[in-house]
């Protein structure tokens, strides 16, 4: 069974500010597939727009033209799969004009979701935080790269979501994996409890 009312739901992928393994404070260059997976997974989860959030030139340059080519360009024309999927993404130099942008366009401003592999003191998990999207209210689903988004950008957050786990102790997916499985808890079919699956 699908949710009953269409979530308002934005994403980000956030370059900066985010650590790396040293836990230095750095921008992550731009990675090709999660331009097209990330976008192509919004598409599928009716996502309103998903925000590519970079502050550096040479690689907005570099986002922009593969943007450019998918959007505009023959790729457009070649596959309209893909163009329709492109269509959702957007590229912006902050989170705070990624709040913002959001802002205007709902006339309230969004409510500040943040993703990690650990748990905090607002940590909430994907069936409260899918009932909370019944409000109607904006929402904006935040994902870092590189090793994690930075200390204070999560502590401006609203909630954070609980960290998805698998069996074992390892817990290094790509974000574009992340993505997947997580919009996949708060936005797709809503396959627990029914008749003959187990919980």
């Amino acid at each position: 069974m699908s949710l009953q009312i269409q979530p308002n739901v934005y994403i980000g992928l956030l370059h900066y500010p985010v650590y790396n393994k040293n836990m230095d404070v750095i921008s992550t260059s731009v990675t090709n597939l999660d331009i097209h997976d990330i976008a192509r997974i919004s598409c599928t989860y009716g996502v309103r727009r998903y925000y590519v959030i970079h502050p550096l030139e040479t690689q907005r340059k570099l986002i922009g033209d593969i943007l450019d080519y998918w959007q505009k360009g023959y790729g457009a024309q070649y596959n309209m799969d893909r163009k329709t999927a492109f269509d959702k993404v957007a590229l912006i130099p902050s989170l705070e004009e990624t709040l913002a942008e959001i802002g205007r366009e709902n006339g309230r401003d969004p409510v500040l979701i943040t993703t990690d592999a650990r748990v905090y003191p607002n940590t909430i998990g994907y069936q409260d935080m899918r009932q909370k999207f019944a409000d109607g209210n904006p929402y904006l689903v935040l994902f870092g790269t590189g090793w994690g988004i930075e200390k204070d950008t999560m502590q401006k957050s609203d909630y954070i979501l609980e960290p998805v786990y698998g069996p074992g102790e390892y817990n290094h997916l790509s974000v574009r994996s992340a993505v997947a499985i997580i919009l996949d808890r708060l936005l797709g079919e809503q396959w627990w409890g029914q008749a003959g699956v187990l919980e």
